[in-house]
Formats: structure tokens, sequence, C-alpha cells
């Protein structure tokens, strides 16, 4: 299933290339992106999440699983044609994703936000991911409902 933020913009997505799935859980994503043509790295903390993933896949192509706690940072290199965050927040990490993007790279990135929700230490502020992505062109964002979405490419 594409990330939710990426739902009718699937037109965005470059025709293929690298992709990497932060805080992937169970890779439903990463599947989506092999499936598009993508060499996808899905990373998450639970190994025990990423082998239902890999085993829900059904040995499909395109997708390798990497067990990596991201408070230590991304694992490996970019450059990647698509790095997706779907709700997992840390602003720590956040000069780290812009920096893995390869140019003309799309990011795309859904968090918790106090927006139109209560506040709390896992949510982010208002604007925070359009401050935090300043320096990408962005496509598409909104906050609200409890959710802040970005939809953002590194300039060529």
């Amino acid at each position: 299933m594409p990330p939710d933020a990426l739902r009718g913009r699937e037109h965005l997505l470059p025709a293929g290339g690298r992709a990497l799935d932060v805080a992937c859980g169970r890779g439903g994503v990463a599947v989506w992106l092999a499936g598009r043509g993508f060499a996808v790295d899905a990373v998450d903390v639970s190994p025990v999440g990423l082998a239902a993933g890999a085993a829900a896949a059904d040995g499909a192509a395109g997708v390798t699983w990497i067990a990596h706690d991201l408070t230590t940072g991304l694992p490996g290199a970019g450059p990647y044609d698509v790095v997706v965050c779907q709700r997992y927040r840390d602003p720590a990490l956040y000069p780290a994703l812009a920096a893995a993007l390869a140019p003309g790279g799309l990011l795309v990135i859904t968090v918790l936000s106090e927006v139109g929700d209560s506040g709390g230490p896992f949510r982010a502020r208002p604007g925070e991911l359009v401050a935090a992505f300043g320096d990408l062109v962005p496509h598409a964002m909104a906050e609200g409902g409890g959710e802040a979405t970005l939809v953002a490419r590194r300039r060529a």
C-alpha cells in the first residue's frame, strides 16, 4: 500500500531507483515500493516486525530488511530516490533524512502532530516539518487531525 501522504500523488514517484522505508514495521510500504521497481532498504528496530514483513512479502524481490535502532542514526548511506517515514518522529533524524535524498529525490513523511490533537513529547509542533525540511521543494503539506505530512523533493 502507498504511504498515506502519497495516496493520490503516486505520479510524484520517480520511475524507479533506490528507496528507504524508515521505521517500516511490517513493511507494507516497502513491498509496495519494490512492486514499483525500487530497490528498497526497509529499516526497523524490531526483528520480529521485519520477519513478519518478510514472511508477508512471500519472497517479493527488491526489499532488504534491516534491523537497526534509528536513535543511532540511519544505517548505511544514500543516496535514495525516495525516502519514506511514516509515523516515526525523531527531529534529530530529520537532517539525515534530507541528506539521504539523491538530487531530485522525494521525501514522504507523516508524523503525529499537536495540530488538531493534544500535545505531547511524540507529537510535532505546528510547522515543524516545513521548518525542518525548508531546503526541499514542497509538493504537499498538511497539518490537522493529529497528523502532519510533507511530500517534498530535493532540488536536482
